[in-house]
């Protein structure tokens, strides 16, 4: 948990970061908008150009057996339903599927199961992203190797570096295929600025940005040709219908997928304002804290859990079983009963 100390510096840095978009925008000529858009459109190959037309994709669930190895079958079972409700890619292993607690091996091979099991139906994008260079490029390269379509790459966290070392680290991580850069600040602690990632477009297998800085940060990006993919579930359909965002890397598509599907279709201000509640219980805690305790509450997948992450309260899942049969069970693919689960219910790998 943060300090009140560096809560308020994280939220200076991102008001400044803000600010800079916004004075830079200020300081570009349409003409120069029109002619970068152009050259984004132009230096980006056939491969690149096919992500960049995808709406819906769902970070998805990491499911685990309870001698907590990974759960192919439900696995499997969850992207079926996600398929037939309209979802067109997966992040795999990313934030949301628990790459950071997966080692490499699992984390490959997930990725070459998709892409055996689905990647005729949809586009697999690996999260093979890390800090390291040297590892990012080579679990980049093994995640090509193996077939995905897309790689999820991040800038270096905790060990930062300069905006130089930025642009080195991810223009290498970007060699081997298309590729969607992850701004997000508030897992990295430092914001990916717009005159970096205009830099970082003109490479031509830059697919575009899952961007978590907000609307005035994609309007910024849509006004130069950059494809946007938002990263904030709660504020993804008004960037999508008023900003010019393409579309959503979502949890909580996990979930609804078909509501989701729904919204990047076409303007749905009343399925947004109904799921509200929703992205409210998602993020309470940490992600996939909320998401992974909602999923075990409606049986679709094992109660386990990988540590650090623990179960949401007694209180949070109570209040969060109300919020799923509001949004009603006929949305909720596969789900016939939501339980509120007890503590002796969960377990928590390793012992």
């Amino acid at each position: 948990m943060f300090s009140r100390a560096s809560d308020w510096k994280l939220g200076h840095f991102c008001t400044m970061s803000l600010i800079r978009t916004a004075r830079f925008a200020r300081a570009a000529v349409p003409t120069a908008r029109r002619g970068f858009a152009s050259q984004v459109a132009s230096s980006a190959t056939p491969a690149t150009q096919a992500m960049r037309k995808l709406r819906l994709m769902t970070a998805i669930k990491t499911p685990y057996r309870a001698d907590g190895t990974l759960d192919l079958v439900a696995y499997d079972q969850l992207v079926e339903m996600q398929l037939a409700n309209g979802v067109e890619g997966f992040v795999v292993g990313g934030t949301t599927g628990e790459g950071h607690l997966l080692n490499w091996e699992e984390h490959i091979m997930l990725i070459a199961h998709t892409v055996s099991k689905f990647g005729s139906r949809c586009m697999v994008v690996g999260n093979t992203g890390s800090n390291s260079t040297k590892e990012a490029v080579k679990a980049t390269e093994q995640g090509f190797a193996v077939g995905m379509h897309c790689a999820l790459e991040i800038n270096p966290y905790y060990g930062k570096t300069s905006e130089a070392g930025i642009l080195a680290h991810l223009e290498r991580s970007m060699e081997f295929g298309p590729s969607i850069i992850y701004n997000v600040p508030g897992r990295t602690n430092q914001d990916i600025e717009p005159e970096l990632m205009l830099k970082l477009a003109e490479h031509p297998h830059f697919v575009g940005v899952k961007e978590c800085m907000g609307r005035e940060r994609i309007q910024f990006y849509s006004d130069r040709g950059v494809t946007t993919f938002s990263g904030n579930d709660d504020d993804c359909h008004e960037v999508r219908h008023e900003a010019g965002c393409q579309g959503v890397i979502s949890v909580t598509a996990n979930l609804v997928p078909g509501l989701f599907r729904r919204m990047m279709d076409a303007p749905s201000p009343e399925i947004d304002d109904s799921l509200k509640p929703l992205y409210s219980m998602l993020f309470k805690e940490p992600n996939p804290i909320g998401l992974n305790t909602m999923l075990m509450m409606c049986g679709l997948v094992n109660p386990v859990f990988r540590l650090p992450y623990l179960q949401m309260s007694l209180e949070d899942r109570e209040a969060a079983k109300q919020i799923l049969l509001d949004i009603g069970l006929e949305n909720l693919p596969g789900v016939s009963d939501i339980e509120v689960l007890s503590e002796s219910t969960f377990e928590h790998l390793p012992k």
